[in-house]
């Protein structure tokens, strides 16, 4: 990997969107001012972290679900957009395992994230894996950045995975228009994967638990289930559509959740030919 390799200075006091979701999920890559904007959040939405961490957990579901259908389904190559603190099992592991030949690209414009996931996730034998730091607002440098294109074939069929990912970018980051011009430059066939934060359930809750967020480092905007098809548009939505992830093509019986968590809608779609 060759792209900035010097090791950030970390402002541990302004709670970190990904350090909380590591928190979310039990993970130990997180600090003081991470697990109190988090346990804010958690009790915002009610249920205690437990709950939080099982909503977290479903949306970790969602992705690994998808991520083998599609391999399954002959996509050989990935880019992971905000891929926040490497948690197992990643995409790479996930597509790995059903195609040793499939590659990845991660993509995250924090360097604290590039320094765990240098340290954590390796290349399988057959495949690649890497990882580019790069904005997803700016798609044109990320799908022009050395690593993406040293990895990735951009004139075969791709995956292009934005999971818990589109509601940190407010309105004015145009981000409809970021989707846009990432699936421009994707070919027929490809895959679109997204999950997203909703207020739909409970917009008070979700009000407040959005509130914390604009002390992090980045904010996070709840949409509607209508905005989130939206992203959808022009593409082929695969059944059941856009769901709440917990229901997406699940392995087994969906799990009861308290106040109609989780609060996450997601989805699938194919650019057509």
């Amino acid at each position: 990997m060759s792209d900035e390799r010097a090791v950030p200075e970390l402002n541990t006091s302004v709670p970190h969107p990904a350090r909380m979701y590591d928190y979310y999920l039990g993970g130990k890559d997180n600090f003081a001012a991470d697990r109190e904007a988090a346990e804010k959040v958690v009790a915002a939405a009610g249920g205690g972290i437990e709950a939080a961490r099982l909503i977290v957990g479903e949306n970790r579901k969602f992705l690994t679900r998808a991520v083998r259908m599609l391999v399954e389904s002959g996509i050989e190559q990935f880019l992971d957009l905000g891929t926040g603190i490497p948690t197992s099992p990643n995409v790479h592991e996930t597509a790995q395992q059903v195609n040793p030949k499939v590659r990845v690209v991660y993509v995250d414009n924090d360097p604290i994230v590039l320094v765990h996931a240098r340290a954590l996730m390796a290349s399988g034998d057959a495949g690649k894996t890497t990882i580019a730091q790069a904005d997803v607002r700016e798609p044109e440098k990320i799908l022009g950045h050395p690593e993406v294109l040293g990895t990735l074939d951009l004139d075969r069929p791709m995956a292009i995975m934005l999971v818990a990912v589109l509601h940190f970018l407010r309105d004015s980051d145009d981000p409809y228009g970021v989707v846009a011009r990432l699936l421009a430059a994707a070919p027929a066939g490809s895959y679109l994967v997204i999950s997203h934060v909703t207020q739909d359930f409970d917009p008070e809750a979700a009000s407040r638990g959005a509130q914390v967020y604009d002390k992090a480092t980045a904010p996070m905007v709840a949409r509607t289930r209508d905005e989130v098809v939206r992203f959808f548009d022009g593409l082929e939505l695969l059944d059941p559509g856009v769901v709440q992830v917990s229901h997406w093509r699940p392995d087994g019986p969906v799990p009861y959740f308290p106040n109609n968590a989780p609060w996450v809608w997601g989805g699938v779609a194919r650019k057509p030919e």
